[in-house]
């Protein structure tokens, strides 16, 4: 019985504890991929101009029955920062209006949010989520933020840089009542979080599947609320905008209304095999009991942080369940990059160094090829880092 880390395609010379940058697809799920791609060029024409549309909504259910969602209210994307940018170039902001972030964001969102909130003449404003991190206010504080020309609320379901799980339910709730959106940035949840994206409540969510779900690169969704998806405009303005015709001869995959799904995934020619791949990533991490590996994999992440930070003596600034797979380390270097490139050319071992606040971070991911070898081998790396 092969071990898990066999069943991915990572170098075996190096320490990966880095997935949740860029994931690392199985390599059966990489291979469905290429069986993808190699179906599609057998014919072309037939494949994206008459199959696709099919074979693309069946994709969608299971990623739907997947996260707790509907197939219809699902489209696919590259990534999520291509979800993020949609809503936000959809968003009809006024001057004087304000989008509403905390400053635990990703920073290539931060930039769509200032771009656009630029353009339009509002305010992209990020409230302090202070550490050590409290999460039983979090909303209401965010919230108490809130103003009249507040149009949307953006925030991390589980942070980049700092690895916090925001309890983003209660503050999807809060928001509607006040009649105010929500876009939550799931990035880093499918996979790493069970998910039940109609209980959230967000107006709009995204995640990607090529990170914690395993698919491959390329693979995520936009999940949009029935009532707001009429507003939503592609970034490409292609075929998929022209009703009851299929747009030129041999297209005639996508007819009838101009869906959600039809405006923002039909935009011409592209290669679709990492959007058809996710049942392949969904039912291998069914077959290999992924609940049981995420429990295994947050023990294992908490665990090093604690004797990590008993060594060291820097507080962590969270408690265990704040955390999911990923934990930030604080480690007293103030050089970040430095240290990330020490931990890499000298010990072989893939893992970021993030900064936020003052605070320098090692931020682990563990994910089920990784095992306690890993994790001793980061711990000696720091210990003879602060030597």
């Amino acid at each position: 019985m092969p071990s898990l880390r066999e069943l991915f395609l990572l170098d075996p010379d190096t320490v990966f504890l880095n997935h949740g940058s860029f994931g690392a697809c199985p390599r059966e799920v990489f291979e469905q991929q290429q069986r993808w791609q190699l179906e599609m060029e057998r014919n072309p024409v037939q494949f994206l101009g008459r199959r696709s549309a099919g074979l693309l909504a069946a994709a969608r259910q299971r990623l739907a029955a997947h996260i707790g969602a509907a197939g219809e209210d699902l489209v696919f994307m590259p990534n999520a920062t291509t979800a993020v940018n949609t809503v936000a170039r959809s968003l009809a902001l006024q001057p004087g209006d304000e989008v509403l972030a905390t400053d635990h964001e990703y920073g290539a969102c931060n930039a769509a949010w200032q771009f656009v909130c630029e353009r339009a003449g509002a305010s992209y404003r990020q409230v302090e989520v202070p550490l050590p991190f409290d999460s039983t206010c979090w909303a209401e504080a965010l919230m108490a933020q809130a103003g009249p020309r507040t149009r949307l609320i953006f925030a991390s379901h589980l942070t980049s840089t700092t690895a916090l799980i925001f309890p983003v339910a209660a503050l999807c709730a809060q928001a509607r009542r006040a009649g105010i959106l929500t876009l939550i940035d799931g990035a880093h949840a499918p996979g790493q979080l069970p998910l039940d994206l109609q209980a959230t409540g967000a107006d709009f969510y995204t995640g990607n599947c090529h990170k914690w779900l395993c698919a491959p690169k390329g693979s995520a969704f936009l999940h949009v609320r029935p009532e707001h998806q009429a507003a939503l405009d592609a970034s490409v303005v292609s075929w998929g905008y022209l009703a009851g015709s299929g747009g030129h001869s041999g297209f005639d995959a996508y007819t009838g209304s101009s869906t959600l799904e039809r405006r923002l995934q039909w935009q011409g020619t592209r290669d679709l095999a990492a959007f058809l791949s996710v049942p392949a990533a969904i039912d291998f991490q069914a077959r290999h009991g992924w609940p049981a590996h995420r429990q295994r994999c947050h023990d294992m992440a908490c665990e090093l942080l604690a004797r990590v930070t008993r060594r060291n003596g820097v507080a962590a600034v969270a408690p265990d369940s704040a955390y999911g797979q990923m934990v930030p380390i604080p480690v007293r270097s103030a050089d970040a990059e430095g240290l990330r490139r020490w931990l890499f050319e000298q010990h072989h071992i893939e893992v970021p160094v993030t900064q936020h606040a003052g605070h320098t971070f090692v931020r682990v991911s563990v994910q089920a090829y990784n095992t306690e070898a890993d994790l001793a081998a980061l711990e000696q790396a720091l210990a003879e880092a602060d030597a």
